[in-house]
């Protein structure tokens, strides 16, 4: 790399820093003396529905292979994405979207707003027969929606798996098939429908290959069925 190439940490950016070279050698010989306690420690830093106890688990044995980080706790990544900011940084900006079109507005978003239009998608799933352990697929370019999408799943105990928005329908079906889900949440621009996005109730037709199957669409009544859920708020699932 070219001297050119190297630019300087700026002295007030420096200040700011949680750490500089000699806290960051301290926290790291800590972390190799004593993993366990180091971790724990570093836990707590997260809103626990039930605290662990036990930092890292792991085996690298052919017979017991395992590799396991706070197995005995139990949180929500929704609630601390969001919940926990909303008291103090509530108005901070939580999320910023750049859209592909230069000359397009970005979309900017408080940690608040983000939990509204979450709670919002929560809903929305949960009305559709979505709960906690049931898979939600998320076929979706990068837009807002699909973070919205992923932390409501998240909010629900729902599982989400998510594919490339322009897969074609054959490789969603086999997709949605595979992880026998409940519901897919879909945006019209992986489809090409100049709309806001949709939730779309997929169920394999049995017997037929992967590309033939049933979708119920929420459309154009999906906005408004969305809008109608943001008044309500959606509690966070163990």
């Amino acid at each position: 790399m070219a001297d050119q190439d190297l630019y300087p940490v700026p002295s007030d950016w420096a200040k700011r820093a949680r750490f500089d070279a000699a806290g960051y050698e301290k926290l790291y010989g800590r972390a190799q003396a004593d993993p366990g306690s180091f971790w724990l420690e570093q836990a707590r830093r997260l809103d626990w529905i039930k605290r662990p106890e036990i930092a890292g688990d792991w085996s690298f044995g052919e017979k017991d292979f395992h590799i396991q980080w706070f197995a005995d706790g139990r949180l929500n990544v929704s609630a601390n994405c969001l919940d926990r900011h909303l008291a103090k940084r509530g108005d901070a900006i939580a999320l910023i979207w750049e859209p592909d079109i230069p000359s397009e507005a970005p979309r900017r978003y408080t940690y608040r707003q983000l939990h509204a239009e979450v709670c919002r998608f929560a809903n929305v799933l949960k009305a559709q027969g979505a709960q906690k352990g049931d898979r939600v697929t998320i076929y979706m370019p990068m837009i807002p929606e699909a973070a919205f999408a992923i932390l409501a799943c998240a909010r629900i105990g729902a599982i989400h798996s998510v594919v490339f928005g322009g897969f074609s329908p054959e490789a969603l079906a086999g997709r949605i098939e595979d992880c026998e889900d409940r519901s897919c949440a879909n945006s019209p621009a992986a489809s090409g429908v100049p709309e806001k996005g949709w939730l779309a109730k997929s169920k394999i037709v049995s017997g037929e290959p992967p590309n033939s199957f049933q979708r119920i669409f929420i459309s154009a009544a999906f906005v408004e069925f969305f809008n109608a859920s943001a008044a309500e708020s959606c509690s966070p699932v163990a």
